[in-house]
């Protein structure tokens, strides 16, 4: 299988993307992997060709560009071109870790949206306490949602879960602020009665507070409060890891104990690393489009090409057309 890879997207391109690159050729024998980018800057990273080729290009869609306006005037940038390759049948998937509204018009207007799914949407899988994780959606993809956006959701979210993640009939539950069926807006109401109808294993509604205990394996909501919520969580992980810091370096008593206590917080580290998820599926577009974190490191790259992988392999997307044909 054949992955188009952004070289010069995120805070640590293109070292870190072909790092990752070079470990997923090496892993996996199954895989070639095309880097789009200034061929100046990767060749000299690349300690191996193998399975490994490069599109040149210098032109960057940068982290600050208006995502429309960038995707329709750098046509050669190396977003661009690198979803080019998906849509023009030369790549079967694609990952980039820059601009993420620019990589959503990118997918939408140049891969294409699978026919029957209105919306798409941005799709990652966050760490839980147990280390089982949930696929959390949508997190921005569309800020705003009707009811049957969010069955959508729910339905490709069913499907990811079980064929990637290897959940037989993964729990489906809406965030609302209340687990009670007639608790929200008029939004999550009329969600609520369509998703409860579909034949998905829907627990019900479920409180963020309850998120990170693993409530569910995937969880539904619109784009706006996905984005919040992910930004939250984020936000609140960090400030937690540096109080400890900063707790456990303040006094001699304190580093005595971050000594003996060093293989239990790394150990924690790495249960809460969302890098060993992978990255955000654009789900219900032609082919697989992912979005690795703006600062993903090599492991997180390589993460991201195995989720690409895993998609492939499970054939995904096909499944995701079938269900929505089924459907019209």
């Amino acid at each position: 299988m054949r992955i188009a890879i952004d070289a010069m997207g995120g805070d640590n391109a293109p070292t870190e993307i072909v790092k990752g690159a070079l470990e997923a050729v090496k892993t996996y024998s199954d895989i070639s992997i095309t880097l789009v980018g200034d061929e100046n800057q990767i060749k000299p990273l690349l300690t191996s060709n193998e399975r490994i080729t490069i599109i040149h290009t210098d032109e960057i869609i940068e982290a600050t560009d208006e995502p429309v306006r960038a995707v329709r005037r750098k046509k050669n940038s190396s977003m661009v071109l690198m979803a080019k390759e998906v849509s023009e049948g030369r790549a079967d998937g694609c990952i980039s870790a820059g601009n993420t509204g620019a990589l959503m018009t990118a997918g939408l207007f140049v891969v294409g949206r699978i026919e029957g799914i209105e919306r798409p949407a941005l799709s990652p899988t966050l760490p839980t306490i147990n280390g089982d994780g949930f696929l959390f959606l949508d997190v921005g993809a569309n800020a705003d949602a009707k009811p049957e956006h969010l069955l959508q959701y729910a339905i490709m979210g069913s499907i990811y879960a079980e064929k990637v993640r290897g959940i037989e009939n993964p729990r489906i539950g809406l965030l609302n602020v209340g687990t009670e069926e007639k608790k929200g807006n008029e939004l999550t109401k009329a969600a609520y009665q369509l998703i409860a109808d579909a034949n998905l294993n829907f627990i019900g509604n479920v409180e963020a507070r309850d998120l990170m205990d693993g409530v569910a394996d995937v969880i539904v909501t619109d784009g706006f409060t996905g984005n919040v919520t992910l930004k939250t969580i984020e936000g609140t992980a960090l400030s937690v890891f540096t109080m400890l810091k900063s707790a456990l370096t303040s006094s001699f008593s304190a580093k005595l104990a971050a000594s003996i206590l060093k293989p239990k917080l790394v150990g924690l580290k790495q249960t809460m690393d969302y890098s060993e998820y992978g990255g955000a599926g654009l789900f219900g577009l032609k082919a697989p489009v992912i979005k690795a974190h703006g600062s993903s490191n090599a492991n997180a790259m390589f993460h991201a090409i195995r989720q690409t992988r895993e998609i492939l392999n499970n054939q995904v997307t096909e499944t995701f057309i079938s269900a929505f044909e089924k459907k019209e």
